[in-house]
This record gives structure tokens, sequence and C-alpha cells, in this order.
């Protein structure tokens, strides 16, 4: 099979190519570039001599020897690339947020000041987080050429750690039953996400917060209350509610830029329902003797976790940790891998979740190879089988 890469020279195009040149069932590689269009590849990444060569070629080269085409362009760039392939009757798998929006022109438009120039394609897209669109995705596939919208990398380990809480009805809506907590003055409680990012989630030609003496020994918020994942993870989480028959929660995100190159790491705070809160009966404060977590909140605790191993558990890239294993970028990097850990924390009232994805892997190259698999029907795992980098 030949696989097409639109953009191999940026960040996430380069590791497509890395991932996509060790996959069983891809034969040829054929690579584009806009802006380096006639140069070889392996003079931009000097890591593939020896292994990956060959200029990069006009996109539309690309799509005519192509059985699967993979856009890893900016935003706004890649619809008519998407339309060709359509065309052509082969499937598209968009990096950028072209397509996560599906027909929702509005949102999009919003806060990516674009309008769709293809609005009849974005009817029949899909969203590509494959824990949550699998099915859906494969009966597509059977009927004819899919566009897959690639989720970004925030949203990916934001919305993997809260799956199982929403669909399983762990959360505390503000629709849920009387309780004395400080939960009952809200109109609607919300969801907290705190994430942390490495440098390459700036692409490689960063903004100037995200060069090395800016962001060198410091670790800092930015684009605070304004970025544009906020909008895609309210989406999918709306997805998320009405699988477990709860109305959509309000999320509160705010990204983070730390001196590292690769990883996302997020911390996600979700109030708990009656049936999983431990009340102040129940001896919810902490031991006067340890400064530990009451038995009764480690045994809920445990039972959480339990319900996240039993929803992730024919998952092959979602690893629940075990007890007082604390997921960690350091023991994704380089894997396609989401590790969740499940605390509660010492009131008894908040579960506590804490991802760790590779944000160039399954927060993009590596899950958009996992879409593909899915979409031919190959095994998820392929090309994808690299246990991670500790060190």
């Amino acid at each position: 099979m030949n696989a097409g890469i639109i953009g191999a020279s940026g960040y996430a195009g380069a590791e497509l190519t890395r991932l996509l040149y060790r996959h069983p069932n891809v034969s040829k590689l054929i690579l584009s570039s806009i802006s380096y269009e006639g140069e070889n590849i392996e003079d931009l990444y000097p890591n593939f001599l020896g292994r990956i060569s060959g200029p990069l070629l006009k996109a539309e080269d690309v799509i005519a020897s192509s059985d699967v085409v993979f856009s890893a362009l900016p935003h706004a760039v890649g619809e008519s690339y998407a339309a060709a392939s359509m065309e052509k009757g082969i499937h598209f798998i968009d990096l950028s947020a072209d397509f996560r929006f599906d027909d929702d022109e509005q949102t999009y438009t919003a806060w990516y000041g674009k309008k769709y120039q293809f609005p009849h394609l974005h009817k029949k897209s899909i969203y590509g987080l494959v824990e949550l669109n699998r099915q859906k995705m494969k009966e597509a596939a059977a009927k004819g050429p899919v566009i897959i919208g690639n989720p970004g990398c925030y949203p990916t380990g934001a919305s993997l750690g809260i799956m199982p809480a929403l669909c399983n009805k762990v959360f505390r809506d503000n629709h849920q039953d009387e309780c004395p907590c400080i939960y009952n003055n809200l109109s609607n409680i919300p969801i907290i996400i705190n994430a942390v990012t490495g440098t390459t989630g700036g692409g490689r030609e960063p903004s100037k917060s995200f060069h090395y003496s800016e962001c060198a020994d410091s670790v800092a918020p930015y684009k605070v209350a304004s970025h544009r994942h906020s909008p895609e993870i309210s989406r999918s989480l709306q997805a998320m509610a009405a699988k477990g028959n709860i109305p959509p929660p309000q999320v509160i995100f705010t990204p983070h830029l730390a001196p590292m190159n690769r990883g996302i790491l997020s911390t996600i705070y979700i109030p708990l329902s009656e049936k999983w809160r431990v009340s102040k009966a129940d001896k919810a404060a902490p031991s006067e003797v340890t400064g530990l977590p009451s038995k009764e909140i480690e045994e809920k605790t445990n039972e959480i976790r339990k319900l996240y191993d039993d929803f992730y558990k024919d998952e092959p890239f979602v690893r629940v940790m075990p007890k007082d294993v604390i997921a960690s970028t350091g023991r994704v990097r380089h894997s396609n891998f989401c590790d969740i850990s499940v605390h509660i924390d010492i009131n008894g009232s908040t579960l506590i979740v804490v991802t760790a994805i590779d944000n160039m892997v399954k927060g993009a190259a590596g899950q958009a190879v996992q879409c593909m698999n899915v979409l031919f029907g190959f095994k998820e795992t392929d090309g994808l089988e690299t246990i991670p980098m500790l060190f």
C-alpha cells in the first residue's frame, strides 16, 4: 500500500514519516511539502539518512499515487486536498482542526477565523478519537472513502481521562440529587483540566514564547481562557455525556508550556456524584496518625480505578496505572500510549485523573496511524508497537 503525506516537512509530518516507514502494510511513502517542494526529506531531517530518502513532491502528485493520504498542514489549508482525495476514492486523514467539528461551521469559524470551503465534506467527516468512534469509523469505511478529523493533542489526553467517568455517571452534574456540599449553589458544575505540554506542540516554526530563551527553566500558562482546543474538548465531552445519558459538562481548560520536547500531562478534576463521594459521616477526613487519605477514600479510589480498568480493558493504547503509580510523560515518550492514574482528593468529593501522552504520537501522528489501521481493517497496533523510551 502507498501512503502519502502532505506536509511531511513539519514536526507532525516527520513523525508520520517515521512511523509509517516501519508499518508492515505500507510498501511506499510518497511525501510532499508546500514550503520545501523539491528538497530531499533527509536534508531536512538527517535522522532519516540511510533509511528514508527522496524529494518532496507536489501535493497533487501525492494524491495521484497514494492509497491513503495524511495531511499535516496548518489549519484552513487542506480542504481542497480532502476533496481531491474523495474524488479519487481514497481515505483522507487530516491532522489539522479543519474536520474536527463535523458540520458545525459556526464553532469552527468563531475559533479559527475561516469558513468551510467544502461544507458537504464536513457532513460525512468523523472525529478520529478511536476509543470513542471506532465502530463509526469501521462502518463508514465499509461504504467508501472517509475523511478523518484527527483529534488535537490536548483533547486526546483530556477526553480519555474523562470518558469513563462520564459514561459511568461518576461525574456529578447539577441535575443530580441534593447533597450538603459546596457544589449545590452552582448553576453548572465544571470539570477542570490543567494541562502541560512540551515545545514540539508549537510546531517547527514556533511563536516567540516557544523559543528556548523564552521558555527554558520556566513553566507558564498560555492562551488562558482562549485556547482553540477548548471547544474541541467540549464537543468530545458532549458525545461522551450522551453515551452516559447525562447533560454535557462545562469545562475549564488551561494549557501550560514546560521546557521539555515532548509530552502532555493533564490533571483533571471531576466532581463526584453522590454514589462515589465520601461524606463526613463516612470518616472522609485523613488519618490523624499518617495524614494519608482515609480507608473509605482508598476503597472508593480502588473501585473507580477498577471501573477505569474495565472500561479500557480492550483498548491497546490506554494503560490504567496500578495503585501508587502516577501517570508521567517520561513513561510514554515516543509511544502511542495514554497512561491514566486515578485518585480521589483528601476531602472525598473530587476525582483527580492524571493522563500522560506523547503529543507527537498519541496526540498527533500515532493517532493518525491508528485511525488508518481501523479504516483498512489492519491490526490496530500495526506500526505502533514501540515500547516507550524512559530515558
